[in-house]
């Protein structure tokens, strides 16, 4: 039996490697994961796939952000969630067997790390862990739709507002000498979308953020004071 102990793992110096779905893959699965495994650069704006593709694989997002989209026939779309780093993305249309329903577009650079669909079956077939860590993606994504439910029946506008700022200061802002500042990678639009509310409502709900919190937000410009 052939020892794969000297295969290295495709994503062992990421520092998603203990949460990625592929930890698991070892032995003669190994392989077939650097075979197949990818890393694609993405400009922003450019999109990764579109609604009603066929799938073609699974994605991990190991830098940068991903607007997952629905769009209408009359060319409009909504920006349904955003896909942060560690994220999985493109798995509900692998597992279904079905093209996808959303639009995966990247909002700033960012870099996604693919496996294609024909590896991920065969892997599958060898390391049955992976199946299981997909199981629990497709439970965190039904469980963050309840979250996001339960958010908008009990929490303010301006509460999720600061929430989702904050969330993306963490991760995208930069220090400085008065607080936390980032470029919004947001239009207003999309986050009026992701909060559920009309653009002429967020006009209303970022004023009330201004007034009751640190927050100062000048154009897309946003510092949280500290």
């Amino acid at each position: 039996m052939r020892d794969y102990s000297d295969v290295q793992h495709p994503c062992g110096n990421c520092d998603f490697h203990d949460q990625s779905i592929w930890q698991p893959v070892s032995g003669a699965a190994l392989p077939i994961l650097n075979r197949g495994f990818d890393r694609l650069p993405l400009e922003t704006s450019q999109i990764l796939f579109e609604q009603g593709e066929e799938n073609s694989g699974v994605y991990c997002v190991s830098r940068g952000l991903i607007g997952i989209r629905s769009c209408q026939d009359d060319g409009k779309s909504t920006l349904l969630r955003l896909a942060y780093p560690g994220e999985i993305i493109g798995f509900r249309s692998f597992m279904a067997g079905q093209p996808h329903h959303t639009e995966a577009q990247a909002l700033i650079p960012s870099r996604v790390c693919k496996v294609p669909r024909h590896s991920v079956r065969q892997i599958l077939n060898r390391s049955p862990e992976v199946l299981g860590r997909l199981a629990d993606r497709c439970i965190q994504e039904i469980d963050r739709s309840h979250a996001h439910i339960i958010a908008a029946a009990t929490r303010s506008n301006t509460e999720r507002l600061s929430d989702l700022l904050g969330r993306l200061l963490q991760i995208h802002g930069r220090d400085c000498a008065d607080g936390k500042r980032m470029y919004l990678p947001l239009s207003r639009i999309d986050l009026a979308d992701l909060l559920g509310i009309r653009p002429e409502t967020l006009s209303r709900v970022v004023a009330r953020l201004l007034n009751d919190s640190a927050y100062s937000i000048c154009g897309r410009e946003v510092l949280l004071r500290g």
